[in-house]
């Protein structure tokens, strides 16, 4: 199937983009600004197109980004340290991201002729993220399915959503994923900090995966603390 990958510039779009490309069905990447802290990684969604030698289109969600607030991703508030499955993690939670984002890339699949759209949200991310669980993207192929009726017949594709991070680490090695050109970071500085929860995650993926992390961390070490740290709650 002629698929569009939704592509944040992270390890596990690239990832996914590097999967999809890899059974020759890859036919443009979509990645969307929402003022993200983060928006460096669009510097690396950009560099994935590059490399794949695919369309990109970057959707400029500045303004919608704005009206979310809340959000440690688009406000003021500090991004915490620690890993995801701590109840602070929920303050970068941005209300409804992953549904307006599909929603465009359905819109921009359909209009390109396009057969699926592939998103790379994992298990992981479900004990913070309500928008990256099984019932959300069910939910979402259905009300697609009457949103195109008659008009276009797109497969929503998530490989990951019942796999760990540490599968995707593994799954992109495979592959020839190059880790050192994605991004995950929600500080958004010029290294990662290691100390975040994407950081934490990322660090801790690659030891469970047994796979070299290229990454270069501002505190390396943090992520040994905040895992267990976890396993003692």
């Amino acid at each position: 199937m002629k698929t569009l990958v939704v592509c944040s510039g992270g390890l596990d779009s690239v990832t996914l983009a590097h999967m999809v490309a890899a059974r020759g069905e890859l036919s443009r990447l979509i990645s969307f600004d929402y003022g993200q802290r983060h928006r460096k990684e669009l510097e690396f969604a950009v560099a994935t197109a590059w490399q794949l030698e695919v369309p990109h289109h970057v959707i400029d969600l500045r303004g919608v980004g704005a009206a979310l607030g809340g959000s440690a991703l688009t406000g003021g508030a500090e991004v915490p340290d620690g890993h995801y499955v701590e109840e602070t993690m929920r303050i970068t939670v941005v209300p409804n991201r992953n549904a307006i984002m599909l929603t465009i890339a359905f819109g921009v699949a359909a209009s390109m002729g396009d057969e699926a759209v592939a998103i790379a949200v994992h298990g992981g991310d479900h004990f913070i993220y309500p928008d990256c669980r099984p019932a959300f993207t069910q939910a979402f192929q259905h009300m697609q399915d009457a949103a195109l009726d008659g008009y276009a017949r797109i497969t929503l594709l998530t490989p990951f959503v019942h796999r760990t991070k540490a599968d995707i680490v593994a799954e992109g090695a495979r592959h020839n994923t190059p880790f050192a050109a994605t991004w995950s970071c929600y500080r958004g500085g010029k290294q990662h900090c290691g100390r975040c929860g994407t950081c934490v995650e990322r660090r801790e993926a690659f030891q469970l995966a047994g796979v070299p992390d290229p990454t270069t961390y501002e505190d390396p070490d943090f992520w040994l603390q905040a895992v267990a740290d976890r396993g003692r709650k």
